[in-house]
């Protein structure tokens, strides 16, 4: 800044070289002025390019819905035999993976399989079974093992006796459960593995190992061959649970029979497992139903209970994703935290492989948006 002082008084010219009192005063206070303006400038400046300090909150805590260890899984025994025709599996953005992984991605904790005696194509006999168990274990998944004692399918409308042990009395078929319990289950401990849940009969609604194990006909003859099943287990595998399993999740009054009939008669088990496999219109009554038999069976027997077979039509994506969420829920809600978990039968089987149309894959081998419901923690 230039300050120009203008002479007022005709003062000759030599006069400029005597200080005027009445300048010098005007211009030391006018320096004052300007330095006093220039400090200013500098804190002012020096506020304006130092940021504010900010200190973010700390986010709140998650709290988990589900129980600690909720068991969220599916039973993929068909896995092998798909992949050997070929069957490819694709994560939710379409890249190819291993079937187990995308599962697990999806929230899956937990894998099905099941075990037949004599299978005329190999597939889930004790070889397969152990393929498919040392795959699970690799990456973290648990295991149940569900034993249909049967060359093939065991569900409420057959109960076939394998082939070897056609023409045995009970006695004989006592024997016959307890040894290849025995035999599946060391095969699988010799690998490493030991399954944390084993199913001793599959759907087993009216017994099974037709006819001497039927148990609308002989209830003692079924619960003693459960009960050889269950010494089996606990033979190999001291912290194996043992489940029995009947479908029909809804369905009290045939779980009371079933249940009455095996405590009556000195059979034992850990964990009562359950299917339920309801439409896209009935799934709410259905569940609602399936919650209150879960507490009667909890209050009755004092024991576990698990769904560990669901499934509804691929083609109802949005129903099917509000039933499983619901499931989830009801199951983790069963009192004493009883309520295990939840388990898919075959997701992973898509374009009705073997016929089945009620899988939770798409048509391009993705997992659909029902899938999703296994992703609360």
């Amino acid at each position: 800044m230039e300050i120009i002082l203008i002479q007022l008084n005709n003062k000759p010219n030599n006069a400029d070289r005597v200080p005027n009192p009445v300048s010098v005063k005007y211009s030391i206070m006018i320096k004052n002025c300007l330095l006093i303006a220039v400090l200013v400038l500098m804190v002012s400046c020096k506020k304006a390019t130092t940021p504010p300090v900010i200190i973010e909150p700390e986010p709140p805590a998650v709290t988990p819905i589900l129980s600690e260890n909720f068991v969220k899984g599916a039973d993929i025994s068909w896995l092998t035999e798909m992949e050997a025709a070929n069957v490819k599996f694709y994560n939710s953005a379409g890249t190819e993976n291993d079937l187990i992984q995308i599962l697990k991605d999806k929230g899956m904790n937990s894998v099905r399989l099941r075990v037949w005696v004599n299978p005329t194509d190999g597939w889930n006999n004790i070889a397969d079974v152990l393929a498919k168990s040392l795959r699970a274990k690799a990456l973290g998944m648990r295991i149940l093992i569900d034993f249909h004692y049967s060359d093939s399918w065991a569900d409420p409308g057959k109960q076939t006796k394998p082939s070897a042990w056609i023409g045995q009395n009970i006695m004989q078929l006592k024997q016959s459960v307890y040894d290849h319990t025995v035999n599946v289950l060391t095969v699988l401990k010799n690998n490493g593995i030991t399954p944390e849940w084993v199913q001793v009969g599959n759907e087993t609604n009216d017994g099974m190992l037709w006819e001497e194990g039927r148990a609308s006909k002989n209830m003692k003859n079924f619960a003693e061959l459960i009960q050889s099943g269950y010494t089996a287990v606990k033979a190999v595998s001291s912290t194996s649970k043992v489940m029995v399993h009947i479908s029909n999740g809804y369905d009290n009054g045939l779980f009371r029979w079933i249940f009455d009939g095996l405590k009556a008669n000195g059979a034992n088990w850990d964990v009562i497992g359950m299917s339920l496999y309801p439409s896209s219109t009935n799934w709410s009554t259905l569940n609602t139903q399936c919650l209150t038999n879960m507490n009667d069976m909890v209050s009755r027997y004092g024991k576990e209970v698990m769904v560990c077979e669901v499934g509804m039509s691929v083609t109802a994506t949005t129903e099917c994703k509000a039933f499983l969420s619901d499931i989830i829920l009801k199951t983790n809600s069963v009192a004493g935290k009883k309520g295990l978990g939840v388990l898919y039968w075959e997701p992973q089987a898509y374009n009705s492989w073997k016929g089945y149309n009620l899988g939770a894959f798409d048509t391009s081998g993705k997992p659909t948006a029902a899938m999703d419901a296994f992703m609360i923690k």
